[in-house]
C-alpha cells in the first residue's frame, strides 16, 4: 500500500479529475445519455491509462530538472523514493490500459492510438524548444473531451471540436499561469514558457486570453448541440470561477498559483460535467 502510495503520488492522479470529467462529459453527450457500463469502463480505462502514462514519463524526462528547481526538487525522482525503473514501468502499464482500452471501444479509437501516444509522449519535450509547449499539453489534454465523444460515436463531429478546443485552451491557459512560480529558474535553465518568454504580466494576459476562448469554445459546444438552459446555466458558473481564478493571481502576488491551479479548476471541471448531466436529465435522456 506505500508503494501504491508513492506511485499515485507521483503521477499526481488527483489531476485526473482535470480532464476525466470532460471525457465523461463529451461521452454522454454523444450518447445522449448513458452509453453503457462497456463503454463506460472502457473510457475510464483510457484515460487512466493516458494520464499514468503521460505523467510518469514527464517526470521521468523531467527528472533532472525537477532535481536542480528549488520548487519541484522534493519530487519523487530527485528524493529516491521511487526508482527511474519503477516510473518506466509505471508508464508502460499506463500505455498498455490506453491501447487495451482503445483496440476494444471502437475502429477509430483503434486507429487513432499512434497519434495519441506520440503527443503523450511529445508535449514533455515541448518545453525545450518552444514556448508554446502550453498549448501542445492543452491539445494533448483536450482530445480527451474528444475522446469521450468519439468512443461512443466512432467519428468526429463539430461538438467533438467545439469540446477538444475548449479543454484545450482552458488547460493552456491554468499551465500559463503555474508557470508563473518558476519563471526565474526558466530564465536561468533555458526552459521555455510564455512567461519566461514574455514576462509574468504578459503571460497573466496571454493566460486570460486563452480561457475567455476556452469559454467561447464550451458555448459553441453547448449551441452545436443544441443544449437546454440547464448547460448555459452552468457555463456561467463556470465562467465566475475562471474570473476567480484570475483575480487571485497577479503580477505582484503569485502566492495563490496552487489555489487557482487546483481548486478553481476542478471546479470548472466537475462543474461543467455536472451541468451536462443535468440539462440532459431535463430532457428525459
Amino acid at each position: 500500500m506505500r508503494r501504491l502510495r508513492l506511485y499515485l503520488e507521483l503521477v499526481r492522479f488527483e489531476h485526473t479529475l482535470f480532464a476525466l470529467p470532460f471525457a465523461y462529459g463529451g461521452m454522454l453527450l454523444a450518447a445522449g445519455g448513458w452509453p453503457g457500463w462497456p463503454t463506460f469502463l472502457l473510457v475510464t480505462l483510457a484515460m487512466v491509462g493516458a494520464r499514468t502514462m503521460a505523467m510518469a514519463l514527464n517526470r521521468l524526462i523531467d527528472w533532472r530538472l525537477d532535481a536542480l528547481n528549488p520548487r519541484t526538487q522534493n519530487r519523487h525522482l530527485p528524493r529516491g523514493l521511487v526508482k527511474p525503473g519503477e516510473t518506466l514501468a509505471l508508464a508502460l502499464l499506463g500505455l498498455l490500459l490506453l491501447v487495451y482500452a482503445g483496440l476494444n471501444l471502437n475502429p477509430l479509437t483503434a486507429r487513432l492510438l499512434p497519434v495519441a501516444v506520440f503527443f503523450l509522449v511529445f508535449y514533455s519535450y515541448t518545453k525545450r524548444f518552444t514556448w508554446l509547449c502550453h498549448y501542445v499539453l492543452g491539445l494533448t489534454i483536450g482530445a480527451a473531451a474528444a475522446g469521450g465523444w468519439i468512443a461512443v460515436t466512432g467519428s468526429f463531429a463539430p461538438t467533438a471540436y467545439a469540446l477538444w478546443a475548449g479543454v484545450g485552451l482552458w488547460i493552456a491557459g491554468f499551465d500559463i499561469l503555474y508557470a508563473t512560480q518558476d519563471y526565474a529558474f526558466d530564465r536561468a535553465h533555458g526552459v521555455k514558457s510564455i512567461p519566461a518568454r514574455f514576462g509574468i504580466p504578459q503571460a497573466l494576459r496571454v493566460a486570460r486570453a486563452s480561457h475567455l476562448l476556452a469559454w467561447l469554445a464550451f458555448l459553441w459546444a453547448g449551441v452545436s448541440y443544441g443544449a437546454g438552459p440547464l448547460y448555459y446555466l452552468g457555463l456561467l458558473l463556470v465562467g465566475g470561477l475562471l474570473l476567480l481564478e484570475h483575480r487571485l493571481v497577479s503580477p505582484e502576488d503569485l502566492s495563490k498559483v496552487e489555489v487557482a491551479f487546483f481548486q478553481a479548476n476542478v471546479g470548472v471541471s466537475l462543474g461543467m460535467f455536472l451541468f451536462i448531466v443535468l440539462d440532459l436529465l431535463a430532457r428525459g435522456a
